[in-house]
């Protein structure tokens, strides 16, 4: 994947909304769009909380990395996500990362629907886990057009935190969840093409309180 260049996000510096975190290299700043941040102590790791602001414009509520354009490579971070105390019924705690973001409504993502990891119908437990690439290809049209090809199952409790890893390569992208080996969704055609550059961020789905430690970024 090229020449190594490593940008780390410690959960502190997650934790300092809207100003200079640390990231290993140099101060690097986070800006948030469609979400109220702050920074907590949460299930005993610092961390990032986020929470989705009712009625934001646009598609997607981002926390976005202010790290070197990202095309290929690896992304790390605990997140965790649940319904908020005003969540509509159909509100799953919706959290993942944003990668290839430009211009703030085109990115590709990978997230979480951790109500559904544990639910008690077969079919919410298969849309776990969603890959969407905005504008253009949105959940519904994925899943109406490639019914289960964009999303699958694993095991999720709102709430808790659940480390993922996506590995991006050309046209290609990887979810790894709590370390395990083999991916637990395969993307082999990011929507954007194999060549799209852009900014990572953390995404946050409506309805959503959010929390993020030790984002890792790797190209």
């Amino acid at each position: 994947m090229g020449g190594a260049a490593l940008t780390m996000v410690s959960a502190s510096a997650l934790a300092a909304p809207r100003s200079a975190v640390g990231t290993g290299l140099e101060a690097e700043a986070i800006r948030a769009i469609g979400v109220e941040t702050a920074r907590t102590a949460y299930e005993g790791r610092p961390a990032l909380r986020a929470l989705a602001l009712e009625n934001a414009p646009g598609l997607d509520r981002l926390v976005v990395l202010d790290t070197p354009a990202f095309g290929d490579g690896v992304i790390e971070a605990w997140i965790s996500g649940a319904p908020s105390a005003t969540a509509s019924a159909t509100a799953r705690g919706f959290v993942g990362v944003a990668f290839r973001v430009r211009d703030e409504d085109r990115l590709e993502a990978i997230y979480l629907r951790p109500t559904n990891g544990r639910a008690d119908d077969q079919l919410r437990r298969n849309h776990a886990v969603q890959y969407i690439s905005h504008p253009d290809h949105t959940w519904e049209r994925l899943r109406a057009e490639a019914p289960a090809k964009y999303e699958t199952y694993v095991d999720l409790v709102p709430g808790r935190w659940t480390h993922v890893r996506i590995v991006v390569k050309g046209s290609k992208a990887q979810l790894h969840v709590d370390g395990a080996e083999q991916p637990t969704l395969i993307v082999g055609d990011l929507k954007h093409g194999a060549d799209a550059k852009g900014a990572v961020a953390l995404w946050i789905g409506p309805g959503t309180l959010a929390h993020f430690s030790g984002a890792r970024v790797t190209s």
